[in-house]
């Protein structure tokens, strides 16, 4: 990440404010830091562990039969969306959002664009989630008891979080904060919103599900925040949207749903695959 970024840092780089546009560097940059996780994952697992193939080791897999990988991608999807359409509400009503109304005639052109934006952005984020979800939590969790999970949510959140030192000393996810503000703010993010990843690739048994909802929460969630608000007002993103406090809420009242149910434990995704596995087993 760091050799990534020294180009910008060099140049003494720095995001004014958060409706700023990256330009090509910039672009590069991100995306040569973005495929360093998943570059030192495939090397561990083919040059250090020796584990098996990357493919099956890293979960980079489809979920099957195919109408659940349909769901499971649809899911990645809605729960973001969700999420952010909740963060929006909560700073609306605070009023620290400048909520601007939905403008209903250019909101489909503006959806079907984010989407494709979304779609095209996506192998970079399996850069990302291969490293964190595909290598990182499945071998800090893979002793399965409660320590070991609060472990791997919390240690891996973090690590999350502190890949972004570089990008954050620069303004990059708070443009015009002082890194002692953006690095606990980013912490925070991270990890509450990295369980809602872990649980796309727990209940579907791939990455790609975590991948997809990564995509959507550093994209079109990004871009719901600019979209609804007034084109003329500030944009603060620690008061909007998920990377800032009414984020915080709503992710963290979903992780608590999870947690309550269950639903973070991989033991709870193999207790509902056993029977099924059992069954087609029998002549």
């Amino acid at each position: 990440m760091w050799a990534a970024m020294s180009p910008l840092l060099a140049s003494g780089y720095r995001r004014g404010n958060a409706r700023e546009e990256t330009g090509a560097l910039e672009e590069a940059c991100i995306a040569a830091a973005m495929l360093a996780p998943a570059v030192a994952a495939i090397l561990v697992v083919r040059c250090v562990e020796r584990s098996g193939r990357v493919r099956d080791t890293l979960a980079l897999r489809w979920t099957k039969p195919w109408g659940r990988a349909a769901r499971a991608c649809l899911m990645a999807f809605v729960v973001p969306a969700g999420l952010t359409t909740a963060a929006l509400a909560i700073g609306t009503f605070a009023g620290r959002y400048p909520f601007d109304g939905v403008h209903w005639n250019g909101l489909g052109a503006w959806m079907a664009g984010a989407v494709l934006n979304m779609l095209v952005s996506l192998p970079l984020f399996f850069g990302e989630e291969l490293g964190w979800q595909g290598y990182l939590f499945p071998r800090l969790a893979q002793d399965s008891d409660r320590r070991s999970l609060i472990r791997a949510y919390v240690v891996t959140g973090a690590a999350f979080a502190v890949w972004h030192l570089p990008t954050l000393l620069m303004g990059g996810q708070y443009p015009g904060r002082p890194w002692y503000v953006s690095v606990p703010a980013m912490l925070v993010s991270c990890t509450l919103i990295l369980p809602v990843f872990t649980w796309l690739r727990l209940r579907s048994g791939s990455v790609i599900p975590a991948v997809i909802g990564h995509a959507f929460v550093s994209s079109a969630s990004v871009g719901m925040v600019k979209e609804f608000a007034d084109p003329q007002a500030a944009l603060d993103p620690l008061h909007m949207g998920m990377a800032g406090w009414p984020g915080w809420i709503a992710a963290g009242a979903f992780v608590a749903f999870l947690t309550l149910t269950g639903r973070l434990q991989p033991s709870f995704y193999r207790a509902r695959t056993a029977p099924h596995l059992a069954s087609t087993r029998r002549p």
